[in-house]
C-alpha cells in the first residue's frame, strides 16, 4: 500500500538483527536528561567524562543510562538477550531470542530507570491494552515480563530503518530532503495507523520520524511507550520538543495533537526546517523562506492546518487528513511529470456544466461561472438525505415550491434550497438562507462554500474570494476551491492568480473542463496564444467537450493581435479536421470558413507576406485567392439562409469582398 499505487517508494532492505546490535552501548552525553525535571545530567567537565549513573543536581532524582541486561541473560525464563539495539525515551531496547517460540527474534524494551514510577506506569499501561493492538503498520506486542526489579515489553523485531535515518542519509549524500511525493506517501500510511489507534480510543502522543521504520515497502510504528487512552486524564504524557502540540500541558493529548505531530513530521522530512525546536517550535516558516512551500501551495496549506495553534481548526480526523493529503499527492505528482491523476472527490460531485463554451474564449458572465462550479455531495448522514435523493431530477423552479414543505428542514434541505435559488437567478434570496444557516451552524464549511458561490453568482467576486480562500486552507486536496478562486481572480482582473489556479486544477484532474477553458482564456489574454491552444488540445477526443475545445483553439489562433502565419495555416487544418471528423457541416461550416478566411485576408491586407505554397483551407494565402474563397463561401451561406433579408445581406457581403476585376 505504501505510495497508494501513485508513487514508487524505494524499498529499504530488511536488516539482519544480529548486524544491528550495538558493539559499545552508550548514551551520548548530549542526550542525557533527567526523567524528573528534564534537566541535563551525566555531563562531563573539561577532560573528565560524565557519569552514566547518579542523581540529578537540580531535582535529586536518580538517573541511569547503563544497560541493565547483558548478553546471555534469560528474561522471564524465555527470552535470551543478545545485545542492545538502541536507547529511547523509556530506556534501552534489547534484541533477544524467544526460546519458547522457534527462537524467533524479539525486542525487549526496558525502563529508563526502574525507580521512575511514571516510566513503570507507562510500561504497565502497555501491558494492559497494547497486546490487543493489531495493525499492519504497528509493531506487535507479544508479552510483558518482569526481570529482577524491572519490567520489559516484548515486541516483534522489525528490521528496517527509521525515517529519521533515511532523511539524514539523504541530506548527507545529496544535500536535499526526501522527495516530497515520498514524504506524503509516508504521511498517508502513518495516518492509517493513527486512525486505527484513534478508533480504539487511543492516542499515540509521541509521533516523530524516529518512531517509524520502513522495512521493505512497509512502514511500522515501533515505539508505543507513549500510547495512552484518550480519556486517561492522570497518566504520564510523553512527547518531543519540536513535534509536541502547544496545548498538551494544559489540555492533554488528543486526536488533534496526534495529527499535529504528523504535520510537524512531514515538515521536518520534506524541507530543511531550521529552528523547529526553537524559533519555530510551534510555528512554520514563512513560505518565502522555503521554496518548496511556495512551489506547492496546497502542501503549505495542509501543513498549516495540521499544525494550527488552535486544535479546533486542525483536521478533524486521521481519515480526513489522509484524504486531503492524498489529493495533495496527486497534485504534486502531476506537477512533477505532467500526468493527470483524476479521482472522484468524496465531497464534491462531478462537473455538470462547463463555463466558457460557445466557440470563442470570451469571459462568461458571473452567473454562468458560479453555475459551473462543482456541486456539493449530499451528506449521507443528513436526516433528509433519502428525501433529497428522490428530488435529484426535479427542476430548480419546482424545488423552490417543494423544499419549503419538506418533511424536515435539515441543513442539506436548506443548502439545496439556496442552490435552487441560485440556479433560478435569485442570489439575494440564496444569501438570506446562507445567513440563517451560518448562524445556526457556525463553522459549517458547506455553508461557507455556498456563501462564496452566492457572492460569485451575484457578481461580487472579490467578496467570494474570502470564502473560497478559507475553504482552500480547510480542504487543500480538493480541486473545487482552487477552481472557484481561479474564476474569482479572472473576474477580478488578476490573470496571474487565475492562471496559477486553473493550471493546478487542469494539470491534476482533467475532468474539470472549465479549468481548461479558463486557462486558455487567461493565457490568450496574456499574449500566450500557443499556451492557450496547448491547454485546449489536452481535452481528450473521447470527451463530449472535445469539439468545443477545438473550436475555441481555432478561435484563439485567428483572433487578437499578432495573428501569425503558422496560426492561420493551423486554423485551416483544424477546421478541415472538424468538418471531416466531427460532423460540422451546413451553415456552421460556412460561417467558420468565413471566420478563418476573413482572418487570413486581414493578415495579408496588413502587409504580411506568405511563403510559397502556403494554403488555408486549400486556398493560397494571397489576397485575390482569399477574396475569391470568401465570396464563394458567402454565396454558399446565402443559399442556406431562410430569411430573405439575411440572404440579401450575405450576397451584399459576397459582392463587397470579391476580387477587384477590370470587368
Amino acid at each position: 500500500m505504501l505510495g497508494l499505487g501513485l508513487v514508487e517508494v524505494q524499498a529499504v532492505p530488511y536488516q539482519d538483527p544480529t548486524t544491528a546490535i550495538m558493539q559499545d552501548p552508550q548514551v551520548p552525553e548530549a542526550k542525557r536528561y533527567c526523567g524528573g525535571c528534564d534537566g541535563p545530567v551525566g555531563r562531563g567537565r573539561g577532560d573528565r567524562p560524565g557519569r552514566p549513573e547518579g542523581f540529578c543536581p537540580s531535582c535529586g532524582a536518580r538517573f541511569s543510562f547503563t544497560p541493565k541486561l547483558a548478553q546471555g541473560d534469560l528474561v522471564g525464563g524465555q527470552y535470551e538477550v543478545l545485545g542492545c539495539l538502541a536507547h529511547g525515551g523509556l530506556g534501552w531496547v534489547y534484541l533477544a531470542e524467544d526460546r519458547n517460540v522457534s527462537d524467533r527474534w524479539v525486542v525487549l524494551k526496558g525502563l529508563l530507570d526502574s525507580g521512575d514510577p511514571d516510566a513503570m506506569a507507562a510500561a504497565l499501561a502497555e501491558r494492559r491494552f497494547l497486546a490487543t493492538v493489531e495493525h499492519p503498520n504497528i509493531v506487535r506486542i507479544h508479552n510483558f515480563v518482569q526481570h529482577r526489579d524491572s519490567g520489559y515489553i516484548v515486541m516483534e523485531y522489525v528490521g528496517g530503518r527509521s525515517l529519521k535515518d533515511l532523511a539524514l542519509e539523504r541530506r548527507r549524500d545529496t544535500g536535499e530532503s526526501l522527495p516530497l511525493a515520498q514524504v506524503i506517501a509516508y504521511g498517508v500510511e502513518i495516518l492509517r495507523a493513527l486512525g486505527y489507534l484513534h478508533g480504539l480510543g487511543l492516542v499515540y502522543c509521541d509521533f516523530k520520524p524516529d518512531n517509524v521504520l520502513q522495512t521493505e515497502e512497509q512502514l511500522r510504528l515501533i515505539d508505543l511507550g507513549g500510547v495512552r487512552r484518550i480519556d486517561d486524564l492522570d497518566g504520564p504524557i510523553y512527547g518531543t520538543t519540536g513535534y509536541q502540540a502547544p496545548e498538551i500541558a494544559d489540555e492533554g493529548p488528543s486526536v488533534g495533537s496526534d495529527l499535529y505531530t504528523v504535520g510537524r513530521t512531514l515538515a521536518v522530512l520534506s524541507f530543511e526546517f531550521h529552528g523547529y525546536t526553537g524559533t519555530h517550535r510551534y510555528s512554520l516558516p514563512d513560505p518565502g523562506e522555503v521554496p518548496l512551500l511556495t512551489t506547492y501551495e496546497s502542501y503549505d496549506r495542509l501543513l498549516r492546518r495540521a499544525t494550527h495553534p488552535d486544535p479546533d481548526l486542525r483536521f478533524w480526523s486521521a481519515e480526513e487528513m489522509a484524504d486531503q493529503l492524498t489529493g495533495v499527492l496527486r497534485e504534486v505528482l502531476a506537477a512533477t511529470d505532467g500526468q493527470a491523476r483524476s479521482v472522484p472527490s468524496t465531497r464534491f460531485g462531478p462537473e455538470t456544466r462547463v463555463a466558457g463554451l460557445g466557440g470563442s474564449l470570451a469571459l462568461p458572465p458571473p452567473a454562468d461561472v458560479a453555475a459551473a462550479l462543482p456541486v456539493l455531495l449530499v451528506d449521507a448522514t443528513d436526516p433528509a438525505a433519502t428525501y433529497l435523493a428522490g428530488l435529484s431530477a426535479t427542476p430548480p423552479e419546482q424545488l423552490l415550491n417543494t423544499l419549503p414543505n419538506a418533511p424536515r428542514s435539515s441543513p442539506e434541505v436548506r443548502l439545496r434550497l439556496a442552490r435552487a435559488n441560485l440556479e433560478c437567478g435569485y442570489p439575494n434570496l440564496a444569501h438570506g438562507i446562507i445567513d440563517e444557516l451560518e448562524n445556526d451552524l457556525p463553522g459549517d464549511w458547506r455553508a461557507r462554500w455556498y456563501r462564496g458561490v452566492t457572492d460569485l453568482a451575484g457578481g461580487w467576486p472579490l467578496d467570494a474570494v474570502g470564502s473560497f480562500d478559507e475553504l482552500y486552507s480547510l480542504l487543500p486536496g480538493e480541486a473545487a476551491p482552487k477552481l472557484a478562486l481561479a474564476f474569482c481572480a479572472e473576474l477580478g482582473n488578476d490573470p496571474a492568480t487565475a492562471a496559477r489556479h486553473y493550471e493546478t486544477v487542469w494539470r491534476t484532474d482533467q475532468t474539470h473542463f472549465s479549468a481548461a477553458f479558463g486557462l486558455a482564456r487567461v493565457r490568450l489574454a496574456g499574449g500566450d496564444r500557443a499556451g492557450a491552444v496547448t491547454a485546449l488540445d489536452l481535452v481528450p477526443a473521447t470527451s463530449s467537450h472535445h469539439t468545443d475545445a477545438q473550436l475555441a483553439a481555432l478561435w484563439a489562433l485567428i483572433h487578437g493581435p499578432d495573428v501569425r502565419r503558422e496560426g492561420l495555416i493551423g486554423a485551416g487544418v483544424r477546421l478541415e479536421a472538424l468538418i471531416s471528423g466531427h460532423g460540422i457541416d451546413g451553415e456552421r461550416r460556412e460561417r467558420l470558413t468565413i471566420e478563418v478566411l476573413g482572418a487570413a485576408l486581414d493578415w495579408v491586407s496588413a502587409g504580411h507576406r506568405a511563403m510559397a505554397g502556403d494554403h488555408v483551407l486549400g486556398i493560397p494565402l494571397v489576397e485575390s485567392a482569399l477574396r475569391a474563397g470568401l465570396e464563394q463561401t458567402y454565396r454558399a451561406l446565402a443559399r442556406l439562409a431562410r430569411d430573405p433579408t439575411e440572404r440579401i445581406a450575405l450576397v451584399d457581403q459576397a459582392n463587397a469582398v470579391r476580387p477587384i476585376t477590370l470587368v
